[in-house]
């Protein structure tokens, strides 16, 4: 049904090796609790893929283009969630070093359905995703299949890549466990993404 088969894997694959929210939420989850959290979360972000998918193509993303009032709250409200979640960040970091712990106890447990909804509200609450899918789908359409069917068929092979990656590195780091497991790595791993979260956030919240 898709035209342009190809093209689409090869953009869609180079979207996702791309560094940005969704690497850097993993590499938190997963440094901060361990490489199931760190799945959990990827699987919580590629959820998010089919909703976007479904608004493209019912036409609800192209509303919130055409609502300035309407896109500049979901932009808040996406530019606000990734700002607690880098503070929260920041948070961690401050609090590591203020306790006296053993090394074994510096992962923070977090629950798998914490871990999932935070990959998943990242991803909903991102409207550059809905944005991207709207501009982005349409081109390899086929208008005469439905646009529903092949828009979730895009997305569940965006879905399949991103996990492939996304869990990879999570994997990669969880072997590290002399990494994972000093707490000067983990101080840096909480800087780092805390940053990136905040500094995407930010743009997200000052762009028109």
């Amino acid at each position: 049904m898709i035209i342009n088969l190809e093209a689409f894997l090869l953009a869609i694959t180079i979207l996702t090796l791309t560094p940005g929210l969704d690497t850097a939420l993993v590499i938190r989850n997963t440094s901060r609790a361990g490489v199931t959290a760190g799945y959990m979360t990827s699987l919580g972000i590629c959820f998010g893929l089919f909703v976007h998918a479904t608004f493209s193509a019912i036409g609800i993303s192209a509303i919130l283009m055409q609502s300035a009032e309407l896109f500049q709250l979901i932009k808040w409200a996406g530019a606000a969630y990734l700002i607690w979640l880098g503070l929260s960040s920041f948070k961690s970091l401050l609090q590591g070093q203020k306790n006296t712990i053993h090394l074994q106890q510096v992962k923070t447990p977090l629950k798998h359905q914490k871990a999932f909804r935070e990959g998943f509200l990242s991803n909903v609450l991102n409207p550059k995703t809905g944005i991207f899918y709207l501009a982005f789908l349409p081109q390899f359409i086929n208008p005469e299949y439905s646009p529903l069917l092949q828009s979730l068929l895009m997305a569940g092979i965006h879905f399949i890549i991103a996990m492939i990656w996304q869990c990879g590195l999570a994997s990669t780091l969880n072997k590290a466990k002399n990494l994972l497991q000093s707490r000067a790595f983990l101080a840096w791993m909480e800087g780092i993404t805390g940053t990136v979260l905040l500094l995407l956030g930010v743009k997200l919240l000052l762009e028109e």
